[in-house]
C-alpha cells in the first residue's frame, strides 16, 4: 500500500510542473527568444536537444532488439564473439562525426557573437553601453552619448548594441534570458558582446524585457534585477537627448519637494547623482543614478514603482535586498522629513 501511495504522487507532481511551466514574467524565458542572439542560442539548443534525443532512440532500440533477438531460449552456452573491428571502426566514427556536427554551428556562432569590431571604430555609429555591475545593482553607460542612468536600460531596437561588462566589486553574470548572453562581468577585464532586440517581439512585451545577475553574488543575488527598455531608434535617439537637456539637479516646484530636495543635498547627495553626466569618476559612482528615477518601474529593482514602496525601502532596505550598501542609511529620518523626500524623488523625470 506506502507503494502505491508513492505512484499516485507522480500524476499531482507532473499536474504540478505543467501548472508551474506557466508561472512568470512574459519575455523572460530562454525558450521565447526575442532577438538574433537568443534565436541563435535557441536554434543551437534545439539543434544539440535532437541529436541527443535521435541518439538515446537509436541506443533503446538497438537496446530491445538485442534483448528479443538474443534472449535466452534453452540451456545452449551460445557463440562467444571477443570482439568485430567492423563494429568498433562504427562506434567509435560515429561520435566523432556528431561531435563535428555539433561543434562547426557552435564555433562558427561564438565566433560571431563574439565579433565587436563594429565597437572599436572612433567614427562608428553604433550604441556602445558599459555594464558596471555592483552589489546589488547595476549602472548603464552610454560613452558616445555622455550619459549614465541605473537599474533601467534603455536600447534602441532592430540593431546591434555592444556592451562593455565590468564589476565594480565582485563577479556578477549581465543576463537578459530573452534576449539573449549570459556573460561575467569582471573585476580586472573586460567583457565584450553584443545584443540585438526584435522590434516586433519587443512589442508584444510591452518593450519590456527582464535582466538578471546570474552569478552568485551575495545573499540578494535573487534580487539583483534590472529592467530594459527596447524601444524604436526614433525613441531612443529622443530620451537620449533628453538626457543630455539635464545639465544640473532638477529643481523642486512645491514646498514640500523643496524640502525633500535638501534632504537629499544632506543624505543622498554623496552616493546618488542626479545628473546623467559621466564625468564622474567611477570609483565615487558607488550608487544608482537617480536622473530620471521618477518615471521608472520599479524600486531597486524588484519592488512596485509607487510612493509608498519607496519609503519601505528607504526607511528599511535591509528587508528587501540583505547585505546592501545602503542599509542603515535613511533609519533617523522624521516622518515629514521621508515625505519630503519621497516626492522630491518620486518627481525626478526627464520625459513627460
Amino acid at each position: 500500500m506506502k507503494r502505491l501511495s508513492k505512484w499516485r504522487l507522480i500524476p499531482l507532481l507532473s499536474v504540478l510542473a505543467l501548472v508551474l511551466s506557466g508561472c512568470g514574467e512574459p519575455f523572460l524565458s530562454t525558450l521565447q527568444p526575442a532577438g538574433e542572439v537568443a534565436k541563435t542560442q535557441y536554434d543551437l539548443m534545439i539543434f544539440s536537444t535532437a541529436i541527443m534525443v535521435g541518439v538515446i532512440v537509436v541506443v533503446v532500440i538497438l537496446f530491445l532488439l538485442v534483448i528479443w533477438k538474443f534472449r535466452r531460449k534453452d540451456d545452449k552456452i551460445p557463440k562467444q564473439v571477443e570482439g568485430s573491428h567492423k563494429l568498433e571502426i562504427i562506434w567509435t566514427i560515429i561520435p566523432i562525426i556528431l561531435l563535428f556536427i555539433l561543434a562547426i554551428p557552435t564555433v562558427s556562432a561564438t565566433f560571431n557573437l563574439a565579433d565587436t569590431a563594429e565597437m572599436e571604430k572612433e567614427d562608428t555609429n553604433a550604441v556602445v553601453v558599459n555594464v558596471r555591475a555592483s552589489l546589488y545593482w547595476w549602472e548603464f553607460e552610454y560613452p558616445n552619448e555622455e550619459i549614465i542612468t541605473g537599474q533601467e536600460l534603455v536600447v534602441p531596437t532592430d540593431e546591434k548594441v555592444y556592451f562593455n561588462l565590468k564589476a565594480s566589486d565582485v563577479k556578477h553574470s549581465f543576463w537578459i534570458p530573452a534576449v539573449g548572453g549570459k556573460m561575467d562581468t569582471n573585476t580586472d577585464n573586460v567583457n565584450k558582446f553584443w545584443l540585438e532586440f526584435d522590434s516586433q517581439k519587443a512589442e508584444e512585451a510591452g518593450n519590456i524585457f527582464y535582466g538578471k545577475c546570474a552569478e552568485l553574488c551575495g545573499p540578494s543575488h535573487a534580487l539583483m534585477d534590472f529592467k530594459v527598455k527596447a524601444v524604436s531608434r526614433d525613441e531612443f535617439d529622443g530620451w537620449v537627448e533628453d538626457m543630455k537637456s539635464v545639465t544640473e539637479p532638477e529643481q523642486a516646484t512645491t514646498p514640500l519637494a523643496q524640502q525633500g530636495q535638501e534632504v537629499y543635498n544632506n543624505s543622498c547627495i554623496g552616493c546618488h547623482a542626479v545628473t546623467p553626466e559621466n564625468t564622474t569618476p567611477e570609483a565615487a559612482r558607488i550608487a544608482p543614478n537617480l536622473t530620471n528615477f521618477g518615471e521608472r518601474d520599479t524600486i531597486a529593482g524588484v519592488l512596485e514603482h509607487n510612493e509608498e514602496n519607496l519609503k519601505k525601502w528607504i526607511q528599511d532596505p535591509e528587508s528587501f535586498k540583505p547585505a546592501n550598501k545602503m542599509t542603515g542609511a535613511y533609519g533617523e529620518l522624521t516622518d515629514q522629513e521621508l515625505d519630503a523626500l519621497t516626492e522630491y524623488l518620486m518627481n525626478l523625470k526627464v520625459q513627460d
